[in-house]
Parts: structure tokens; C-alpha cells; sequence
């Protein structure tokens, strides 16, 4: 079997005023590689991901990037110190903190998930 790369893009235009959740379903089995994140201003906003069941069963909440600069978090950042497998049909969830604790709320925020199939 070939393995494939998925990549998972949202992008949330403006400065945020309340908390986004992203939900998906898997399509497959497959391996978190990286989620890179980050706001076009100096924020406090933090992410999170995991599932419908533990909200950070992947990674707990990071501070995301300022200033277009991404904070990119990979294996060893993850919660078991390696690239983590998720099951076909896992439910995913991204957490978006959008001023992290009532700090500066997080603008034109973009979140990048990549993933192998497999």
C-alpha cells in the first residue's frame, strides 16, 4: 500500500471574538506528523488537539505563532514524545483558545494539520 499525505488547512479571516472547535471524521487510519498554527498579530491565542472524547489526546494546548510566523509542533511535542496513530473513523478535534487566558484575542489565524495515511 502506498501511503499518502493529508493535509488538513483552516484559516479564520479577522480578529477572533470567541473560541472555535473544528470537527472531523477520518477517513482512514494515519499518523499525526505536524500541525503548524499562527495569527497575522501578536496574540495569546493557544490550540489544542485531540478528540470528541479528550480534547487534547495529541497535543495539549500551544501557543500559537505572531505575526504570520508559525509555531509548528511535531512528533516528539506530542503527547506520547512521538508522531501519534489515529484510528479510521476517530473523530478529530481542534481546539482554538482564541485569546488564550482573556489576553489579546488572535487575528487571521491559520492552522495547517499534516498527516500520513497508513
Amino acid at each position: 500500500m502506498q501511503e499518502k499525505m493529508i493535509t488538513f488547512l483552516l484559516h479564520f479571516g479577522g480578529t477572533l471574538a470567541a473560541n472555535q472547535t473544528i470537527c472531523w471524521t477520518m477517513p482512514c487510519a494515519a499518523t499525526l506528523l505536524e500541525v503548524s498554527a499562527s495569527g497575522s498579530n501578536t496574540n495569546d491565542a493557544t490550540l489544542k488537539v485531540g478528540t470528541t472524547s479528550d480534547d487534547d489526546a495529541y497535543l495539549v494546548a500551544f501557543a500559537i505563532g505572531d505575526g504570520n510566523v508559525p509555531v509548528v509542533k511535531a512528533g516528539a511535542d506530542q503527547v506520547d514524545g512521538q508522531a501519534m496513530q489515529i484510528a479510521n473513523n476517530t473523530v478529530m478535534l481542534l481546539t482554538l483558545d482564541y485569546d488564550g487566558a482573556s489576553g489579546t484575542a488572535a487575528a487571521n489565524v491559520t492552522i495547517l494539520v499534516t498527516m500520513l495515511t497508513g
